[in-house]
């Protein structure tokens, strides 16, 4: 019965010592160790061993691990607060690790912050599944012989992506496998909302941990056939002929509060060629279409009013692509934002032709709504580079904003009609085969605010959004493996 070897991150005995009580307890665990980190106090309990590393996120602490453990299985616990498990739970792990023989097992659980207990459901592992804050939980059960197989072949010394190169290297060995069942119990620290968590990957603070993952991705990719060199196709941009070298493109639904500050910031653009602006707004009740009309003196606003069928950000987007009024280069901006000064719009043109590129990505600023900086501040998206942008791409969530795209490109590939991730889709589609340009002056101050879409969504919410856009980089890293095979 005793299957298994625990291994259990320590700051403070006190941390850890109803987790070592709640595994001492289950029938199936072999040894207990505690992975004492740097800085941690001194100390022993009874019966469990000590490991210095680190930190348990560190290549450090799983080569230890792997050393260590000898039995069947190897349970790694990546928090530093209290873990029990259900009534046999621990055992149904195991059993369902048996059946698949999966390389590595997690589970749904719940989370418990500030006394309350909530479900914590996660979502399947896919091969596109590689950004490195994919949530498994805090519970990991690794096979113990692929996780000796993968250690045996991690190479790097990392601070930070050790247990996201492990796992990436335990995927090419077998099925990272979701047990859809509330096994677990640990506690909750981070309380914040799905809105404030958003941009920790970008926060600059954590820029060096960022390298050290973007590493272990492109590793990965290589591994596995994905990865893609940084050769790409030129643009020609006179493909067709424009009225307008340029379009600004707001799509917009109930935004009355925002709509006339973005469309204003646009309007007062000044360039050295002619330029429109197309809002888009799908059947919006709140008097926004009100706002747009009183606009409409302008003769640079074009106002399309979408049907009642379906359209997503991502139909109101093919809708202005395809409008005759549109220009050669479509530019965004987002119904809540507004751009930083009167030069967006030249400067992003200007980038296209002196960049050769299909799509430009730009920098912005995160304010609160009365144009107030948010921390982290200023989001650069430094992680792009032309050498490995686009294989890097296919690790985090986004890809940076304002965004401006080469119209007929786009009328070709088109935006999927969703909501959430049309733009992601469309700029990991464009890297496949051509360069993304990049801006790293701030282009527009990007306003968040309580009735922004991802300010405070529940958990199945973000697990869905999170699934589709896993989702996008599965279908796209499968067509960049067959377009590698073809390439031999």
């Amino acid at each position: 019965m005793k299957r298994i070897d625990c291994f259990i991150p320590m700051r403070t005995l006190s941390q850890v010592e109803k987790t070592v009580s709640a595994l001492s307890a289950e029938e199936t665990v072999s040894k207990i160790f505690l992975l004492r980190e740097e800085g941690a106090e001194e100390g022993e309990l009874p019966g469990v061993g000590v490991i210095p590393t680190t930190s348990v996120k560190s290549s450090d602490a799983v080569r230890k691990i792997s050393e260590a453990s000898t039995a069947e299985y190897t349970l790694i616990y990546l928090k530093h607060t209290a873990l029990s498990f259900g009534q046999f739970s621990l055992e149904r792990m195991l059993q369902i690790a048996d059946d698949t023989s999966a390389a590595m097992v997690y589970a749904d659980h719940f989370n418990e912050a500030d006394g309350v207990r909530t479900e914590a459901p996660v979502i399947d592992y896919q091969i596109g599944a590689l950004r490195d804050d994919f949530d498994f939980g805090s519970v990991l059960i690794y096979r113990t012989s692929a996780l000796k197989e993968a250690a045996a072949g991690m190479d790097e010394d990392y601070k930070a992506a050790g247990q996201y190169d492990l796992r990436l290297r335990a995927s090419r060995i077998g099925a990272l496998e979701h047990i859809s069942e509330y096994l677990y119990y640990d506690i909750e620290t981070d309380t914040r909302k799905s809105g404030e968590k958003l941009f920790d990957y970008v926060d600059p603070r954590n820029r060096a941990s960022q390298i050290e993952m973007e590493k272990a991705c492109t590793s990965h990719l290589k591994a596995i056939g994905g990865y893609l060199e940084p050769d790409f196709k030129d643009v020609s941009f006179d493909e067709e002929k424009f009225e307008y070298e340029a379009s600004v493109i707001i799509p917009c639904k109930n935004r009355a509060r925002t709509i006339r500050d973005a469309i204003t910031s646009a309007l007062n653009q000044k360039t050295t060629f002619k330029y429109n602006v197309i809002v888009v707004d799908d059947n919006s009740e709140d008097g926004t279409v009100e706002i747009i009309k009183s606009m409409l003196e302008n003769p640079r606003l074009v106002y399309i009013a979408q049907d009642k069928t379906w359209h997503g950000i991502g139909g109101n987007w093919n809708s202005a692509l395809h409008h005759p009024k549109c220009g050669k280069f479509a530019l965004q901006l987002d119904s809540d934002d507004m751009y930083s000064d009167e030069n967006v719009v030249q400067r992003f043109v200007e980038a296209f032709y002196n960049q050769d590129c299909a799509m430009v990505v730009g920098t912005y600023q995160l304010t609160d709504i009365e144009l107030n900086p948010l921390p982290p501040g200023v989001i650069d998206h430094r992680e792009w580079t032309p050498e490995n942008g686009r294989n890097n791409a296919l690790r985090i969530n986004g890809l940076g904003a304002p965004r401006g795209f080469y119209t007929p490109l786009l009328k070709k590939l088109n935006f999927p009609p969703t909501k959430y991730g049309e733009d992601y889709a469309v700029g990991l589609r464009v890297s496949r085969e051509y360069q993304i340009g990049r801006l790293y002056e701030v282009m527009y101050n990007c306003r968040r605010w309580d009735s922004n879409s991802d300010a405070a969504l529940d958990v199945q919410k973000v697990n869905a959004n999170n699934y589709y856009k896993d989702k996008i980089r599965s279908w796209e890293l499968k067509a960049r493996i067959a377009l590698n095979k073809a390439k031999r």
